[in-house]
């Protein structure tokens, strides 16, 4: 009986962290431009954003910036380019989807700071 309870504990546990998991990896996909003009509404939330690498910096305070373009955007408002942070990379050039929580007015100091910030992201190189 002890076993039975275990392995149905396990069971439960597995089944919810398979929906959380799938819940963030599934936010709609939305363009640079409407993240950054609902960014309000959005700061905290998890998005997903599909576009192409522009620019890579890894290794930057433990986490890779990576910056992505999707052809949205205002390039003069620096409204075209998402800065995303992750333990993952991609090379310029990459078609890419990313996944993570919209940060606003993120202030790393020593220069580095973003009014826009998607953190803590999954980058997955389309193939």
């Amino acid at each position: 009986m002890k076993f039975l309870s275990i392995a149905l504990a396990a069971l439960i546990a597995g089944v919810g962290l398979v929906s959380f998991n799938a819940g963030a990896a599934d936010a709609p996909v939305k363009t640079v431009a409407v993240i950054y003009k609902d960014k309000a509404a959005l700061a905290g939330k998890t998005v997903s954003a599909q576009g192409k690498v522009v620019k890579v910096n890894n290794g930057i305070m433990g986490r890779n910036f990576v910056h992505v373009q999707d052809g949205t955007g205002d390039a003069k408002a620096s409204t075209n380019n998402l800065v995303v942070t992750s333990k993952q990379t991609a090379a310029v050039g990459d078609q890419v989807t990313i996944s993570g929580v919209v940060v606003l007015n993120r202030d790393f100091g020593s220069g580095y700071s973003y009014p826009l910030l998607i953190e803590d992201a999954t980058v997955t190189v389309k193939k």
